[in-house]
């Protein structure tokens, strides 16, 4: 199998008549482009394996490097705050300076 990493705009060929290129990034989404001769069947794995198709052996699951990115945005920012100021109600309690510790981890100010 082969993996390889590539930039916006960049492509690849697959024999003599088939191209595919990275078009954009969207969060978690890929979008690519392939340009194939119509006779050679294109299937999302999602239907083929819906449509009783086996998953290809040498199809893997996400990269142990990948980590999912936490959409950031007002309604986010606004619920961290809240609870930063929720526990600086609480006082000073071992349990409340572990969970500030922790949140202070996670969303460092």
């Amino acid at each position: 199998m082969l993996r390889f990493s590539m930039k916006i705009g960049q492509y690849f060929t697959v024999g003599d008549d088939t191209v595919v290129q990275l078009d954009n990034l969207t969060g978690e989404r890929v979008h690519l482009t392939i340009n194939a001769p119509r006779e050679i069947p294109i299937l999302r794995g999602t239907v083929l394996e819906r449509e009783g198709g086996k998953r290809p052996d040498c199809v893997t699951g996400p990269s142990p490097r990948y980590i999912r990115q936490l959409q950031w945005n007002g309604a986010k920012k606004k619920a961290l705050s809240e609870m930063r100021d929720t526990l600086a109600q609480m006082g000073d309690s071992p349990e409340t300076q572990l969970l500030r510790e922790k949140l202070d981890y996670i969303f460092p100010q």
